[in-house]
C-alpha cells in the first residue's frame, strides 16, 4: 500500500508513524499547499515526492491510497477527486460534513470498485474487541456513560476573537464532530442506532458547539455522550449492567485498558501493545487493501453512514448548521 497524504497536522504524523511499522506499506508524497509545510513532513518521514498541486499528487500511479486529514469541510471534496483519479480513499473523521455527502462518495467507490474507509480509532482497537467479547458478562445494559474532553488550544484563539478552522461553522467544526464523534462510534457498534437522540450543547455566539452533551435513548436503557473542547477531565467510558460494570480508561478515542468489574471481581483486560493508536486502524486498511475485501469495507461504510445520520440528527437538534447543509 503506497499511500499520499492531504494534510499536515499531528494526526497526519501520527498516520505515518503507523505506517512505518506495517510491512508492505509506505508513504509516497505528501501534498500541501505550501512547498514549504509538504517539504518538513516529507523529510521527517523520508518521503521524496511532493506536491503543491493536488490534481497532480492524484494522478501519480505509483500512489495506491490516499490518506486525507484535511479541514472537514474538504473531505468530501478531496475524497471524490481522489476515487474520480482511481485511488482507495482513507477519510479522517468526521467522514464528511453531512449525509448527503457521504451517501454520494460511497455510491461512487462503489461504482469504482474502490475501497473507502472512515479513520476512526475506536472500532479497531484490540480492547474495543474484548469489550464486545465480554459484555454479556454484565448482565441486562441500564446505562452507559462516556466522556471524552480534551482542552483545545485553539479554544484560547476563540476566546481571543479568531475563528480557527476547528470551531469554524464554515469548516464544518465543533465538539461534535471532532471529538464526541469517538463516543458515538463507541456506542452504536456495540448497540446500533438508538431510538431518539438529543444534543444539548454549549455555543459559541458564531454557532459552533464548543461542548456539549448528547444523549440516546435505546428500548431498554439510556446513553450519554460529553464531548469538550473548552474543558478538560476525567476522560472515560462505563457501561452499567444488572452484574456488573465495565470501566474503559481515558476514553473511547483509545479504550487504552478495559475493567471488568462483577460482584467483588475486577479484572483488567488490555490485548494493546502498540501505543501508537492509530496503528490498528492503519492495519486493518492495509489488509482491506491487499486482500481486496470489499464486503468488510463496505460493512464499515454502513456503520459509518449510521453515524453521520445521527450526528446529522443531534446537530439540527441543538441547531448548529453548517453551509454544507445547504449545498
Amino acid at each position: 500500500m503506497r499511500i499520499g497524504t492531504i494534510g499536515t497536522g499531528v494526526i497526519v504524523e501520527g498516520f505515518l508513524q503507523a505506517i512505518e511499522q506495517l510491512d508492505d506499506a509506505s508513504c509516497h508524497a505528501v501534498y500541501s499547499r505550501q512547498e514549504t509545510t509538504a517539504k518538513k513532513l516529507a523529510d521527517q518521514f523520508g518521503v521524496e515526492t511532493t506536491y503543491t498541486d493536488l490534481s497532480d499528487m492524484l494522478k501519480d500511479p505509483q500512489i495506491d491510497a490516499v490518506y486525507i486529514a484535511s479541514p472537514n469541510r474538504l473531505h468530501s471534496e478531496h475524497a471524490t477527486a481522489a476515487l474520480k483519479n482511481g485511488k482507495h480513499v482513507i477519510c479522517e473523521k468526521p467522514f464528511t460534513s453531512t449525509v448527503k455527502e457521504l451517501e454520494a462518495l460511497i455510491a461512487l467507490a462503489k461504482e469504482k470498485q474502490l475501497l473507502l474507509f472512515e479513520a476512526i480509532t475506536t472500532v479497531h482497537m484490540p480492547n474495543y474487541h474484548l469489550i464486545k467479547k465480554h459484555i454479556h458478562q454484565i448482565g441486562r445494559i441500564k446505562m452507559v456513560q462516556c466522556n471524552y474532553s480534551q482542552y483545545s488550544s485553539k479554544y484560547n484563539q476563540l476566546l481571543a476573537g479568531e475563528t480557527p478552522n476547528v470551531f469554524n461553522p464554515a469548516f464544518s467544526g465543533g465538539a461534535l464532530m471532532d471529538i464526541n464523534i469517538y463516543n458515538v462510534h463507541f456506542i452504536m457498534n456495540l448497540f446500533g442506532t438508538p431510538e431518539q437522540v438529543r444534543y444539548q450543547a454549549n455555543r459559541h455566539p458564531n454557532g459552533i458547539d464548543t461542548s456539549g452533551v448528547l444523549t440516546f435513548t435505546y428500548r431498554d436503557f439510556m446513553a450519554t455522550s460529553v464531548g469538550s473542547k473548552d474543558t478538560n477531565s476525567l476522560n472515560f467510558v462505563l457501561i452499567q449492567g444488572e452484574k456488573g460494570f465495565i470501566h474503559v480508561k481515558n476514553g473511547a478515542n483509545g479504550c487504552e485498558e478495559v475493567l471488568l468489574h462483577t460482584g467483588d471481581q475486577v479484572i483488567s483486560l488490555n490485548a494493546q501493545t502498540n501505543p501508537n493508536r492509530l496503528f490498528y486502524e492503519a492495519e486493518a486498511f492495509q489488509h482491506i487493501i491487499a486482500t481486496k475485501d470489499h464486503e468488510l469495507c463496505y460493512a464499515w461504510l454502513d456503520d459509518s453512514l449510521s453515524v453521520m445520520k445521527v450526528l446529522e440528527a443531534a446537530r439540527k437538534d441543538a441547531g448548529i448548521i453548517f453551509p454544507a447543509d445547504h449545498s
